[in-house]
């Protein structure tokens, strides 16, 4: 009997981190002191104003139908954020606000690709990316760095994936996975290149703007050469703590931005009412809680860095932003500890969670199969425990 079910569907992969955190779940169910440092979510409260601005929201009455690409309030908040903070010029009608920075993702490559359209995808890349682009029936072309780069593409390895097919590039900074942090300098290289290819599109993802250890982040749409043609992706789940919340944003060129709205009008419609009165607090009052955060990460950072270069085989490098640590694990491939033989990364992502009880992510995942992505988005007494058991779990090793 042949499936119901699409193609589409039967060809895309399951989410890796949210198939850990509920291996996770499971191993806990079980009586088991799971340390979970999969999921991309950071471990702090929504700070306490944006959360009384929801409850004035409600109070107010504002829990009607919203206008499908955003309240008035939240697209000017946002036109003047990505001016006033990013040096970006997007007028409020340029603006489209959805249910997550993921959605806003999906609308861009449902709106831009038709059937065999090629994305370059700078990798590694978060883990939705990929299975986006062929959900909208595009084609996904990988072109990736190692841990000795800093896990950051060069412009003549992007230039050479490029060809008359080429929709857009998408790609994150600071990244998830790795938490590396591409440079005003480097930046300005890509943007250089992108200049001999007027067809080409760049889709920044920068929801992890403001965990950025650099001093400064840097947007491409500034660039001349593709200021044009530059979609900046953003949203309140990471800088502000709020993940369940669901709000996420684009600001495009005007076409592109009306068809991401003409998309969104026949899936969701509108975002939620008091997320988004929410949203508009967070953009328009103090960030010194997101930079409170910041801080606190910087510090898990060090901890973890330190933790992870003592352990014999791991190749660890310094991450400039977001809370994640992406070492490569795979001078352990082959070895075993007698019960598990560790092949790939994986098994790796499995023997930790099953002997260890740390939930981590199998880079293969984000397209780099020598490694495994370790979330810093806990307590420093869980993330000093987690250090502990990968070391005893890759110690056992022989």
């Amino acid at each position: 009997m042949t499936s119901p079910l699409s193609n589409r569907v039967l060809n895309m992969e399951e989410s890796a981190t949210l198939r850990m955190a509920a291996l996770g779940r499971e191993v806990k169910a079980k009586g088991h002191d799971v340390i979970s440092l999969s999921l991309g979510e950071p471990d702090f409260d929504t700070p306490e104003h944006i959360k009384m601005a929801a409850k004035k929201a409600l109070d107010a009455g504002h829990t009607k139908y919203t206008p499908v690409p955003g309240i008035p309030a939240l697209r000017e908040a946002v036109s003047e954020k990505f001016k006033r903070e990013n040096g970006l010029e997007y007028s409020p009608a340029q603006i489209v606000v959805s249910t997550g920075a993921k959605q806003s993702i999906a609308n861009l490559a449902n709106a831009l690709l038709n059937p065999g359209d090629e994305a370059i995808i700078l990798g590694p890349y978060w883990v939705s990316y990929s299975d986006i682009v062929k959900v909208a029936e595009g084609t996904p072309v990988i072109v990736t760095a190692g841990i000795e780069d800093d896990f950051k593409v060069t412009p003549e390895a992007i230039e050479a994936a490029i060809t008359d097919r080429t929709k857009f590039m998408l790609f994150s900074s600071p990244c998830n996975p790795t938490g590396s942090v591409y440079t005003a300098d480097e930046l300005a290289a890509i943007s250089k290149m992108l200049g001999r290819h007027p067809h080409v599109h760049v889709i920044s993802d920068e929801i992890y703007e403001h965990i950025n250890f650099t001093g400064k982040h840097a947007s491409i749409g500034t660039f001349p050469e593709v200021k044009d043609r530059t979609i900046t992706v953003n949203g309140f789940s990471k800088g502000f703590a709020m993940t369940g919340w669901r709000l996420g944003y684009i600001g495009a060129p005007l076409h592109i931005a009306k068809a991401c709205a003409k998309l969104q009008g026949q899936c969701t419609s509108g975002a939620n009412s008091i997320a988004q009165w929410a949203g508009v607090e967070a953009l328009n009052t103090s960030l010194k809680p997101s930079m409170d955060m910041k801080e606190a990460f910087g510090k898990r950072r060090e901890m973890m860095i330190a933790g992870l270069e003592a352990i014999d085989g791991l190749r660890v490098n310094r991450p400039q932003g977001a809370f994640y640590i992406f070492p490569d694990v795979s001078a352990f491939f082959g070895k075993s500890n007698g019960e598990f033989t560790i092949n790939n990364s994986d098994d790796m992502a499995e023997y930790l969670l099953l002997s260890k009880y740390v939930a981590t992510v199998t880079g293969a995942a984000f397209g780099a199969p020598d490694c495994i992505r370790i979330s810093y988005a806990a307590s420093e007494e869980q993330l000093q425990k987690a250090i502990e058991r990968i070391s005893e779990a890759l110690t056992a090793l022989k």
